[in-house]
């Protein structure tokens, strides 16, 4: 983690993605790249979380309910953020090509 963020603060993972330039557009588009995979990450570790209480509910309706409805932001936490990725790249590919 530490030499990705180094690699990330020097630009060295951004010449590698870009061939070489260390331009503006890839500085963002590498930075919010990461940025959406942490959130997509924390995404899962919620639905573990909801999965766990579910899972240790005893037949507590609201524990139950508490259980489903994590799993359920969590699920819709990660939509988003793949569809940000994808929002994201579709952005910066129209941007590159004029």
């Amino acid at each position: 983690m530490n030499s990705l963020i180094t690699k990330l603060a020097i630009g060295q993972e951004v010449n590698q993605v870009n061939g070489g330039g260390n331009d503006l557009v890839g500085n963002i588009t590498s930075i919010l790249s990461q940025v959406i995979a942490v959130l997509g990450l924390v995404c899962v570790v919620v639905m573990i979380v909801g999965g766990v209480t579910y899972m240790t509910s005893s037949g507590d309706a609201g524990k139950v309910k508490k259980g489903k409805d994590t799993i359920l932001y969590g699920l819709i936490g990660l939509v988003i953020c793949v569809l940000a990725f994808a929002l994201v790249n579709w952005v910066i590919g129209s941007i590159l090509e004029q």
